[in-house]
């Protein structure tokens, strides 16, 4: 567990400047943690107590840990910022209810342009999925769950999204994103052969991601989309007491392992994840590892 220090600003325009003031001391894209919204659309904003620990934080490291706050509280899963001033953020799907999640994303998106970075994975929370993208800081907000993509991905050569109840993926690349947005041009690049997919990894590792389908996990290859998706192995979860999701990895390292209660739109209930295996292991070593590292009765 990461000790976690809590930033609370009650405007947005108060938190694009607490994230200019949280650079000057040393924080960057990797030191923040979690962002969440209140009911009141005020942001709170958790970092590791200790500033000098943000260098060897690990995006695997940040989904293991449990939020330092409690109540009603709406998360971000990530942050991108993409060419030009578009952006596009995952989350809890209630994030639309705060009236301040646009405002929020963009000021983060334009800090990461100042920190010469290009996204923010924070810690995994239990909520229905939602992706949202926008074209610029005045335009109008596209939910692409709205037409059931979530879970979007950035690839090399664009978006990657699962469809809710479906065991498909879709892409849109980067050309028709520039010149159409979201809305349309989406085709379907891979179907899982273990039902819906679930839950889909929240970052590319060589070229490389992991889904959590109702019946098993699944790693492809998407270095040639949107041409082919190969599938690269894959293992079952039956038997398992709850449903076994993969939202990273640590690269050439562990898996950050979470779990929850299979539905057909995702997981329910998801736990924060802990890190499991090593740069040995593969997805058909997941859950033997998951078990021996359970305490003996």
């Amino acid at each position: 567990m990461i000790p976690a220090k809590v930033y609370h600003f009650r405007e947005p325009a108060a938190a694009i400047i607490g994230f200019q003031e949280l650079a000057k001391r040393g924080v960057t894209p990797r030191g923040v943690m979690f962002i969440a919204l209140d009911t009141r659309g005020e942001c709170h904003v958790a970092i590791p107590d200790d500033t000098a620990k943000v260098a060897g934080l690990r995006v695997g490291d940040k989904m293991t840990c449990k939020t330092p706050w409690e109540g009603r509280y709406f998360h971000f899963d990530a942050i991108h910022r993409l060419p030009g001033d578009t952006v596009l953020w995952n989350g809890d799907r209630r994030l639309d209810d705060t009236g301040s999640a646009a405002e929020i994303a963009y000021g983060v998106a334009n800090w990461l342009g100042r920190m010469n970075s290009k996204n923010v994975f924070l810690g995994c929370t239990p909520h229905q999925p939602g992706s949202w993208w926008m074209s610029g800081e005045r335009d109008p907000v596209d939910d692409l769950h709205a037409a059931g993509l979530v879970d979007t991905v950035v690839t090399q050569s664009g978006l990657l999204a699962r469809r809710i109840g479906e065991p498909d993926l879709f892409h849109l690349d980067f050309a028709r994103l520039r010149s159409h947005g979201v809305r349309g041009g989406w085709t379907k690049v891979y179907q899982s052969s273990l039902g819906n997919v679930l839950m889909i990894e929240r970052r590319v590792i060589n070229y490389s991601l992991v889904l959590t389908c109702e019946d098993g996990l699944i790693e492809i290859d998407i270095s040639n989309l949107p041409e082919v998706v190969v599938e690269k192995q894959k293992t079952r979860t039956e038997g398992m007491d709850r449903g076994l999701g993969v939202v990273g990895r640590i690269d050439g390292g562990s898996y950050a392992v979470c779990h929850g209660d299979v539905e057909p739109w995702g997981l329910a209930n998801v736990t924060p994840a802990e890190l499991v295996g090593s740069s040995n292991d593969d997805l058909s070593d997941l859950p033997r590892a998951i078990a021996a590292a359970r305490p003996s009765d």
